[in-house]
């Protein structure tokens, strides 16, 4: 496995290794906007609407002489026919009552079953090289030549170098397209452009992962990337950098591991490294919101156990006694130490604060803010505080939290 990382198994491993990580760059970045313009669907009608475009440039290459197994000519085809699906798709979701999802539905169908039908077709041709032709479907890399490689790292150069340079009206129309339109932009053209670069991606990525599985490297990448940040530059960095490293190790792992197919695996790495960030992601990760929940819940007990203990109420709680004994505020009897009678105080006097600053405030943001845990300095500053001290006739420090 480490000699498949460091590229030492080989010319060829290197190269279906090098070509994954680019394709998984390309991938990532455009899906991007797909993904934030809640349009992920449009990349699985195009990825399908590719195979009868292969159908068809393998027929006519046999009948001009050919063998057939061109594959920039296969590639042609497939782009041909992915663009009439697109087209199809947006002419459809306008010019009719069908939502996009249900265009989406028909183009797909309608498009794979015809492909399906064609290869059937080819199966029973007694010209051409019709071997192998089935791995659009999932990808193969066993005959991979340098070419590919060059086509692939070309055309997903060109596809993220074009991102680039339309990102910010891209980021406009994927997150108010109204405002977009208002603004002079032209929302059609860029919707349009957004999922032709989706297109360029899948046609080169046939070889690699096939049509079916490149729809996971289109959307898996931004979603990962999603956990992350909030940022659309950072999520088109992260997306390309999952989206690379699952097909640099998806690759390795393939030319590691004997019969393993290489598609398959670029798509499960790409999903293991989704769940690690729906697990771990420091913001939007499922181990985050549990401590997040887990505190509010501590602080919650914490807060209800100062204000019994400052009002001479008994806590019947037992992790509020819990909580406040942890931090030190009471004993295990449930009476509070020296420095619980103070926190106590503290807290007690925050809550009159409170009090005052929701009438003081009754018809402003700042009396809306109050949830019981939020410390009243940061929401009010030290001169409003001051007044509402004054007011209660409490101590006028506000350097003081609960």
């Amino acid at each position: 496995m480490l000699d498949a990382l460091l590229l030492l198994l080989g010319y060829n491993a290197a190269l279906v290794t090098i070509g994954a990580a680019l394709l998984g760059v390309a991938a990532g970045t455009c899906g991007t906007f797909l993904f934030l313009r809640k349009r992920a669907l449009v990349s699985d009608a195009v990825a399908h609407a590719t195979l009868p475009g292969i159908g068809l440039a393998f027929i006519v290459m046999v009948l001009l002489g050919g063998d057939g197994r061109n594959l920039p000519g296969l590639l042609a085809g497939s782009a041909i026919t992915a663009a009439i699906g697109l087209l199809l798709v947006e002419w459809i979701a306008r010019r009719t009552r069908l939502a996009e999802d249900a265009a989406i539905g028909a183009v797909l169908s309608v498009f794979f079953g015809f492909g399906i039908v064609l290869l059937t077709v080819i199966q029973t041709m007694t010209s051409g090289r019709q071997a192998g032709l089935e791995s659009f479907l999932l990808g193969s890399t066993a005959g991979m030549l340098f070419q590919d490689a060059v086509v692939v790292a070309i055309g997903g150069g060109l596809a993220v170098a074009l991102v680039y340079l339309l990102r910010r009206s891209m980021t406009v129309v994927a997150f108010d397209p109204e405002f977009a339109a208002a603004s002079g932009t032209p929302v059609r053209r860029v919707d349009l452009a957004m999922m032709g670069l989706v297109m360029a991606v899948t046609v080169i990525g046939l070889k690699l992962v096939g049509l079916i599985l490149i729809v996971a490297m289109l959307i898996i990448p931004p979603v990962t990337a999603r956990f992350w940040t909030d940022r659309t530059d950072r999520v088109l960095l992260i997306s390309g950098i999952v989206g690379g490293v699952s097909g640099y190790v998806g690759a390795a792992l393939s030319a590691a591991l004997p019969n393993v197919p290489t598609g398959p695996i670029i798509v499960l790495v790409c999903f293991a490294l989704f769940a690690l960030s729906l697990l771990f992601a420091p913001n939007r990760g499922i181990v985050a919101a549990v401590i997040r929940q887990q505190r509010f819940r501590i602080n919650v007990h914490r807060r209800q156990g100062l204000l019994a203990l400052a009002r001479g109420e008994p806590i019947l709680d037992r992790l509020t006694i819990a909580t406040l004994r942890r931090a030190g505020m009471a004993r295990k009897d449930g009476v509070a130490t020296d420095k619980g009678r103070a926190a106590a105080a503290r807290a007690l006097r925050d809550e009159k604060r409170w009090q005052i600053a929701r009438s003081i405030y009754r018809d402003e943001m700042a009396s809306g803010r109050y949830d019981g845990l939020t410390p009243i300095e940061a929401v009010l500053t030290r001169d409003e505080i001051a007044e509402i001290d004054r007011r209660i006739g409490g101590p006028t420090a506000v350097g003081e939290s609960p």
